[in-house]
This record gives structure tokens, C-alpha cells and sequence, in this order.
């Protein structure tokens, strides 16, 4: 592990923060998405020998990304990343989870950020969800921990939302 430890290394040292360049229609914010994710750090990688995979694997009745870092010398590193979508034999939730999955395995693995344009409304408080957005939340795939994420929801609504 000596090799991709130390071109890992060194590629951490010059890799920057991907930009938000994609807007989140639901949750009307900004987000890098795997693009940008990729832009940001698969160059760098790569100028280091470390290529990048990111295979599907069904493991213990689950998916998962699996991502993997090959460095040109034959070591690796590996992690795995759940795919999580709502809607059973939907290929557009699926894909958007596959999408997700990717996207937050790589830029975890390689321990990026993004730059932050709403520092500012992370320490506001969050407004209240209401049945619409719930409704919309759903509707578009998220899941209850999404909405959270953007919104207070309480447990009656939490509880209508699984059964919406």
C-alpha cells in the first residue's frame, strides 16, 4: 500500500474543492454533481498513475457503488456505497440513486468538499415542510432524510410521508 499511499498523498495536495455548478430544483440550492465531482478530481488522480472505478456489486441483497482507486503500480483502495432510491422498478429513481451513490462514495473517498456558497444558511433555522412538499419531495424520489436535511418535519409528517 506504500505507493498509492503516497501518490494519494501527493494528489490530495493539489486537488481543489469542486464548484457548485448544478441547482437543485427542490431544494433550490446549488450542489457539485458527479461532473463536477469528476472535473475536480480524476485528473489529479490520474497525473498520480491512480485511475478511478466505480463498478455496481450486489452484496448481502443490497447494491452498492463500489469505488476503487487503482494505482499503475496494482495497489488499490476500495470502498462501498449503498444505493438508495425510493421506487422499486423505476430505472429514473434507480439511475438517480446510482448517480448519488457515485457521486458521494468518490468525493468522500478522495475526502473533497464542495465549495460552500451557503455557509450562511446552514446556521438559519430550516422552515417547516409542508403536505405539498412533502408531496413534491416524494414525488420526485427523495427520501425522508432529503427533506429533513432542508426542512423540519415532524413525526406526523414524517409518518405521512412513508405512506404517501
Amino acid at each position: 500500500m506504500k505507493q498509492i499511499a503516497t501518490a494519494l498523498l501527493n494528489a490530495q495536495g493539489e486537488m481543489s474543492n469542486p464548484k457548485k455548478g448544478a441547482t437543485n430544483p427542490f431544494f433550490k440550492s446549488k450542489y457539485a454533481d458527479l461532473n463536477a465531482i469528476r472535473e475536480a478530481v480524476i485528473p489529479v488522480l490520474n497525473s498520480h498513475g491512480i485511475s478511478v472505478l466505480q463498478p455496481i456489486v450486489h452484496f448481502e441483497n443490497k447494491n452498492f457503488v463500489k469505488t476503487i482507486l487503482l494505482h499503475e503500480s496494482g495497489e488499490m483502495l476500495e470502498s462501498l456505497t449503498e444505493i438508495i432510491y425510493n421506487k422499486q422498478n423505476d430505472a429514473q429513481a434507480q439511475g438517480s440513486g446510482i448517480s448519488y451513490a457515485r457521486r458521494y462514495a468518490l468525493q468522500s473517498f478522495v475526502c473533497v468538499g464542495a465549495d460552500d456558497d451557503d455557509g450562511q444558511k446552514a446556521v438559519q433555522s430550516k422552515p417547516k415542510a409542508t403536505t405539498e412538499i412533502l408531496k413534491k419531495a416524494k414525488d420526485g424520489g427523495f427520501t425522508i432524510e432529503q427533506v429533513k436535511a432542508k426542512y423540519e418535519v415532524t413525526k406526523e409528517q414524517e409518518t405521512q410521508f412513508i405512506n404517501l
